[in-house]
């Protein structure tokens, strides 16, 4: 077969949802899949087509990927940082490139895919589950996505990662004990008619400002986090006494719902800016269990976040 930049590009959004996992960055990731595909495009007299194109540019995505976290940290999540905070806490920040960041899933998950391969690709971009992926070592990381995530066989594993069979059943044996003890369970897909429900009430209370209706939503261990600030909170009470005090500057804002890490999402506005406008505050994504909302992520560095949703500059009221 004939490759050229079209083929190649055709795998952009999975490569980009690989890279995601890998690297808990949706800039990251971009970055990653565009050495993948200059790397892929050099070294097309080596593709034998022995494997598939996908298989071999997710080979060369992974190594892309390792490469990366070879001299870098990993990302995180406020509640990996730090115990839980009170309302009071001084509020001390990271640089955005410190913590876990979301991703649009319309960059992250490919549209060509069956609704079998998405439900489990829209899964293993959560929030909860990359973050957990970030407490493997670079090479259990990569071996477990491409098993689980990708369902490649351990000598697949093995040929891409230059191990052993019995080393990449190791590493993945590994990796799922570690993960075991850091995923939060949610359930995030499909939603339910009471989890629909809860999301319709969300912004309705959002939007009137009615603490106590936003309360009321909240499981009783939900946490609210709001990167850049290394502050976060668990529970009704805590929240509460948040979103009266120090949050309160969020009433009057308006949401604009998008979709993040296989996530309902909103993009929040609030007062100010020109004239008739509310400006951009936080992206929202929520992490929504059988009894309510189990996690609140207020991402608010919306110079970057916004532009790469697509969402607008300011919202006309």
């Amino acid at each position: 077969m004939s490759v050229d930049v079209e083929h190649l590009e055709a795998h952009r959004a999975a490569l980009t949802g690989h890279c995601y996992r890998m690297l808990g960055s949706a800039f990251d990731a971009d970055d990653a899949v565009q050495e993948t595909m200059v790397r892929a495009w050099r070294g097309l007299d080596r593709f034998d087509g022995r494997a598939s194109l996908r298989t071999w540019m997710y080979r060369i995505a992974t190594n892309v990927c390792l490469d990366a976290l070879s001299d870098r940290s990993r990302r995180a999540r406020p509640m990996d940082e730090r115990p839980v905070g009170n309302v009071n806490d001084e509020l001390e920040t990271r640089p955005r490139t410190h913590w876990l960041e979301p991703i649009p899933d319309e960059r992250a998950l490919p549209s060509e895919a069956d609704p079998l391969e998405i439900l489990t690709l829209r899964q293993s971009i959560r929030l909860a589950f990359v973050a957990a992926l970030q407490h493997l070592p670079p090479r259990q990381r990569a071996a477990l996505l491409l098993t689980e995530v990708l369902g490649w066989s351990a000598a697949e594993v093995a040929e891409s990662l230059e191990m052993s069979v019995a080393a990449v059943n190791s590493a993945v044996q590994r990796a799922r004990a570690t993960l075991a003890s850091h995923r939060r369970a949610a359930k995030v897909e499909p939603l339910s008619d009471a989890q629909s429900q809860v999301l319709e009430r969300y912004v309705s209370a959002f939007h009137r400002y009615d603490v106590e209706g936003l309360v009321s939503l909240l499981r009783e261990d939900a946490t609210l986090s709001m990167p850049p600030y290394t502050l976060w909170l668990r529970g009704p009470e805590s929240i509460r006494a948040w979103l009266l005090g120090r949050g309160s500057g969020c009433r009057g804002s308006r949401l604009v719902p998008t979709a993040a890490c296989g996530l309902p999402a909103f993009a929040q506005y609030r007062p100010g800016g020109p004239p008739g406008t509310h400006h951009p505050w936080a992206l929202i994504v929520l992490e929504l269990s059988d009894d309510g909302i189990a996690g609140w992520n207020s991402f608010l560095d919306t110079e970057k976040f916004f532009p790469l949703f697509g969402l607008p500059p300011y919202l006309s009221v």
